[in-house]
């Protein structure tokens, strides 16, 4: 039997986010409720990162009305950074190209509009059966992995089209065989937005398509990524408020030197005119350009841009390149969340290898279940 929470209900309106307003399975929660507690050795460990908690002035946040104009500051702060978006096409839909029929789901190829000058294709799955239905758009290089054409364990809109979801599977294919990429706006060798907030652009833009289609019930509309998915869905859910939660897997969730979290690049948060600079490692012979530099010259790190998530929750698929020590930055996107009078609502799993596994997609395709699917 289905059941609104009404304790949720009022605490989610009560801070005015999209978030699930029902009562979540215990059974799934059960499978993962390990993961949302910060360990022992990490716990009021705030690392080197500034408090999200205090205004440019100075100021401390004391208060759940104080942090709305904390999060508006933090929020304008990037905005004029990354470069501002162009207007959202909020009212298109997606244009069907071709159906065939799967066990206990149909898959489309679509096409729509997620740049005031570029269309991209991308694979739409429905379940079988009375809609509507929650949703999962899933990000990487190019679309068809996520649907099962690619690499083991990264087939995440199959996995969840089987388990009752609407997917809707993107990618910058084109861009990826040029070596570009992201997206550029209004151009290759005049972009105006940092790239990796340009594909959170794009991936805004597809969440009001999937919104308008009549199976997708819009409050429950998350989005996963790996690697360069990872921070593509990673900057799409921080910069988005309407996606109601998010896996990021493995993306180097702050800024680091190891090879590859590599923010720096131009395709990223380093964006220069071309000739860009030899891709890898920032050297003194191979320096950092554009905004990237910067950031860390103001002593800036993306756990700004994480707690924009607060009170919605987030999960990191961790691997090599986002190991346990991330907490430390975890805690400040945990520290907002208690603010607001909300618990468990940041989780992060942990594997040697930077590809996910059976084992960590597991979590991942419970941690949608609970938090999108109701009794």
């Amino acid at each position: 039997m289905k059941r609104l929470c009404l304790f949720c209900s009022i605490a989610c309106l009560s801070v005015g986010f999209a978030v699930p307003t029902r009562c979540w399975s215990q059974d799934h929660w059960q499978a993962i409720q390990k993961y949302f507690s910060t360990p022992e050795e990490f716990q009021n460990d705030w690392g080197s990162f500034r408090s999200t908690l205090e205004f440019e002035d100075g100021r401390r946040v004391k208060s759940a009305k104080e942090w709305q104009q904390r999060r508006r500051e933090i929020r304008s702060q990037w905005t004029q950074d990354l470069g501002r978006w162009p207007p959202l096409f909020k009212t298109q839909k997606l244009q069907i190209l071709e159906t065939e029929k799967r066990d206990g789901f149909s898959l489309a190829t679509v096409r729509f509009k997620w740049t005031p000058r570029e269309w991209t294709k991308g694979y739409l799955t429905i379940p079988t059966g009375k809609g509507p239905f929650p949703a999962v758009i899933t990000v990487y290089y190019e679309p068809e992995t996520a649907i099962g054409k690619g690499k083991e364990h990264r087939d995440f809109a199959l996995q969840l089209a089987r388990r009752g979801f609407v997917t809707l599977s993107l990618g910058t294919t084109q861009a990826t065989r040029n070596r570009t990429y992201a997206l550029y706006h209004p151009s290759l060798q005049e972009a105006q937005v940092q790239p990796l907030s340009m594909l959170a652009c794009a991936a805004a833009n597809a969440w009001h398509a999937l919104a308008n289609h009549v199976a997708v019930d819009e409050k429950r509309i998350g989005i996963v990524g790996h690697s360069f998915g990872g921070k593509w869905a990673m900057f799409a859910s921080c910069l988005f408020d309407e996606f109601a939660c998010a896996v990021w897997s493995d993306p180097g969730i702050v800024f680091d030197t190891r090879p590859s979290v590599n923010y720096w690049e131009p395709w990223y948060l380093g964006y220069h005119p071309q000739p860009w600079r030899k891709r890898g490692l920032v050297t003194k012979e191979n320096p950092a350009k554009g905004l990237y530099p910067k950031l860390l010259e103001q002593k800036r790190d993306l756990h700004e841009l994480h707690v924009l998530m607060a009170p919605r929750p987030f999960l990191v698929s961790g691997g090599s390149e986002d190991p346990p020590a991330r907490w430390r930055a975890l805690n400040h996107s945990v520290q907002v969340n208690k603010l607001l009078g909300f618990e468990q609502r940041v989780g992060m799993t942990n594997r040697t290898e930077h590809s996910p596994n059976a084992d960590s997609n597991e979590v991942v395709y419970h941690f949608f279940e609970h938090f999108l699917k109701s009794h």
